[in-house]
């Protein structure tokens, strides 16, 4: 059986959580945090270095565990305010659905115990708590396994993610994800040179900071306006490997 490896990017491409991260930052930081560069499409741990970089900290890379550890501890305790201010983007959840529906799943089971083609997960600049925490209250992660993807305190460059993610899921499933039975799906160009630099398949959707035209620009293979006509977020994903 043909497996396919599905990576979604979670800020601006599943879900707005309306700044929540950033004051995570600054929570954990306490006092005056010297502000980040744009956090678009880089990991916690780049952001993690250049905030305490940026605040005099000598030798910093010696202090990011701690850091993300301190959010970490902090990040469960966010669900409620997720609940109140974040949303799901549209058709972020039809779209999740509709392809575990394709690899044979239905509600509530798991990739792994339907033994599915398709294997849904995460790759995202986010800690995996923070991930969680802002995807679970608004119902997104049930056809995550969140097991098989990578997250943003691994690694500063995006495109290492990508092999994390890869050797993740061949432990969980076996098989070999790599060239284009890995799919990326994010909303910026970070997320598509990640997926470029690894010959994974890019898909861009233009719903956060950048336009179609600049993911198309960036190398997509496919660009998305949003992700609300699930067929054309099927056709996009999917590419030369759909039924």
């Amino acid at each position: 059986m043909r497996r396919l490896l599905i990576l979604w990017d979670v800020d601006h491409t599943l879900v707005d959580s309306d700044g929540v991260g950033r004051e995570l930052y600054q929570a954990t930081f306490g006092g005056q945090m010297p502000q980040p560069g744009s956090m678009a499409g880089r990991t916690d741990r780049a952001i993690a270095l250049e905030v305490l970089t940026l605040a005099g900290v000598d030798e910093p890379q010696q202090f990011v565990d701690a850091f993300h550890a301190a959010m970490a501890a902090r990040a469960p305790g966010l669900a409620g305010l997720i609940a109140e201010r974040a949303r799901a983007l549209p058709g972020a959840a039809r779209a999740m659905a509709a392809l575990a529906e394709l690899g044979g799943l239905g509600d509530g089971q798991t990739a792994r115990t339907a033994r599915t083609a398709v294997v849904q997960s995460l790759l995202t600049g986010n800690i995996r708590p923070l991930a969680e925490v802002k995807l679970r209250p608004l119902g997104l992660t049930g056809h995550l396994d969140l097991d098989a993807g990578a997250y943003g305190d691994a690694h500063e460059v995006r495109a290492e993610l990508v092999h994390l993610a890869r050797s993740n899921a061949a432990r969980q499933y076996g098989g070999d994800f790599g060239g284009q039975a890995t799919v990326m799906v994010g909303d910026t160009p970070l997320d598509v040179a990640a997926a470029l630099a690894t010959g994974a398949r890019a898909v861009g959707v233009a719903t956060g900071g950048f336009s179609g035209a600049e993911l198309a620009a960036s190398g997509a293979h496919a660009v998305l306006t949003d992700l609300s006509a699930t067929d054309q977020v099927l056709a996009a994903v999917l590419g030369q490997h759909g039924p």
